[in-house]
């Protein structure tokens, strides 16, 4: 549907058609129109006026976030448009807002904000081409080194030195970039363009590069830390990184898979846990936490407990919990806060039913997504589910990929759900009929597609004629067969798999090293 545009907006967006026109005009506009006319040439991807825009920035600060987001004179939120052209120019207009000028007394801006981007899986930009996080770090960091350069080797102003923007930014480091990305932090005292980082996402990183990036990242002011996939970090390295570096100020922390495994604990490692949660009791601003793919049975008390903030994000997904940890989850203080949790992997409708609807019951005020993938829910549980679920009127999210649910079953869940009135978004599984019979559970990646899409196709349209017939259009329900979207793995996807290969290669050389020994 069409956004009304206020008249002002439609003048802009004449104005800034006209890209040569525009930039030849701009030492004419009032200082106040530079917002309106920023989000116009964003809408219209005139990427020259943009540049032009922001190297002559006449603002205290440039809030991406605010400027794309909803404003008076249109209400469209540009800010998931990550287009490549527009945040180009952007960067590069930022870099020469140091370089160019001969007075600096007319530079005001002070605080650059890119934190407010969104990185979305559909992009309705016309040039189609996107600049992820990670594309993003690596431009401003290049960008700041190159102005290094420039400022060294030219007799430029001498008044570029004494500018100084704080550019707000998430950062996102793989082993490609770290490079670039290290000496811009290295040498960020003498850059006019300060890389002032908010959240550090890392991905395929070395662990000596992890430790030795996360100490230049200035972790005293970082709100989100991400290790996600192939950085080794296990728990006696996490410990060390609690001990060595202060986070006081972080709210959201994802550890990689396999951080913990509690089967081969000694003394000694139990002693390391008790160390890991004092320390993430310390973090006093922490509400998130992630861990998928650790073992944790029965230690879920000893790592939460020392918590002094109540949690509003928890991922525990395939942490192999048992019903001492779902019972700690259902009585203690955390779950009167949870927004979003994750329990996919636990057969929990199985061994632990009434825990359950505790857990559900508790949260129900506040729980906003809820996800129970590969968790053994069968027919015979939605009755209980549909139970558990009915409290949980804040509900928008519900995810339950890869349950061995029949086409029946999963119409009579739906037919409930369009009773939940804040639901946005389900994610259901392929119908256990629409697959071979004899199909076992978890389905292994190499089954996962083969099923009767003819049926599939055929029941995913009656489960949306139920939302139709009940006026929840507003409902989007998907199976995306291989998780949901992540715009950080689809970035940089090649480099993972380029990594997988390589560790695999590693593991069969070791192994062939082996067995000749052996004979």
């Amino acid at each position: 549907k069409a956004t009304m545009k206020s008249l002002r907006f439609i003048s802009a967006e004449a104005f800034v058609s006209n890209a040569e026109f525009a930039r030849k005009s701009l030492g004419g506009v009032a200082h106040n129109l530079f917002p309106l006319l920023f989000k116009a040439s964003y809408l219209l991807e005139q990427g020259e006026v943009i540049h032009d825009l922001v190297e002559n920035w006449p603002l205290v600060d440039f809030n991406m976030g605010k400027l794309l987001g909803t404003t008076v004179d249109y209400q469209e939120d540009l800010s998931h448009r990550t287009c490549s052209v527009c945040l180009e120019s952007c960067l590069t207009g930022l870099r020469d807002y140091v370089l160019n000028h001969p007075s600096p007394y007319v530079k005001r801006l002070k605080v650059v904000d890119l934190t407010g981007i969104k990185d979305v899986e559909v992009q309705f930009c016309e040039c189609k081409k996107t600049m992820g996080r990670w594309a993003r770090t690596q431009l401003l960091s290049k960008l700041c080194l190159e102005l290094l350069v420039y400022l060294q080797q030219t007799q430029c102003n001498p008044g570029a030195f004494e500018i100084s923007v704080d550019v707000l930014i998430d950062l996102f480091v793989t082993e490609r970039n770290y490079e670039v990305v290290m000496q811009a932090l290295l040498k960020k005292c003498c850059c006019p363009l300060k890389i002032c980082c908010v959240s550090f996402r890392s991905d395929n990183l070395d662990l000596q590069k992890f430790f030795y990036i996360i100490k230049l990242t200035d972790p005293s002011s970082l709100r989100k830390l991400e290790i996600v996939h192939n950085v080794r970090l296990e728990m006696e390295h996490l410990e060390i990184l609690f001990n060595s570096i202060h986070f006081p100020l972080l709210m959201s922390l994802t550890l990689p898979a396999r951080t913990f495994n509690v089967q081969r604990f000694t003394a000694t490692e139990e002693q390391m846990l008790t160390n890991i949660g004092e320390k993430m009791g310390e973090m006093t601003q922490l509400t998130e936490l992630s861990m998928p793919f650790s073992i944790l049975t029965g230690r879920i008390q000893k790592l939460l407990s020392p918590l002094k903030t109540p949690l509003k994000m928890l991922d525990v997904s395939n942490c192999s919990l048992n019903h001492a940890d779902i019972a700690y989850l259902a009585n203690s203080f955390h779950v009167n806060h949870l927004e979003a949790l994750d329990l996919s992997g636990h057969k929990i409708l199985d061994l632990y039913p009434s825990i359950f609807f505790k857990l559900l019951s508790h949260s129900s005020s506040v729980l906003r997504s809820l996800t129970l993938e590969d968790c053994n829910i069968q027919d015979t549980h939605v009755n209980m589910l549909i139970l558990g679920l009915s409290p949980c009127q804040k509900l928008q999210e519900f995810k339950f990929l890869g349950n061995p649910l029949s086409s029946q079953a999963l119409k009579d869940l739906f037919t409930f759900l369009c009773e939940l009135p804040m639901l946005k978004n389900v994610e259901f599984p392929v119908p256990r009929d629409c697959y071979p019979i004899g199909i076992t559970y978890p389905i292994d990646d190499a089954s996962l597609c083969r099923f009767d899409h003819q049926k599939y196709e055929s029941v995913a349209e009656d489960l949306n004629l139920i939302l139709l017939q009940a006026n929840r259009e507003d409902v989007k329900a998907s199976t995306p067969l291989f998780g949901s979207y992540d715009a950080a793995v689809q970035e940089t996807n090649n480099e993972l798999g380029a990594y997988l290969i390589k560790s695999f290669k590693e593991t069969l050389e070791k192994f062939t090293t082996s067995l000749n020994k052996m004979s």
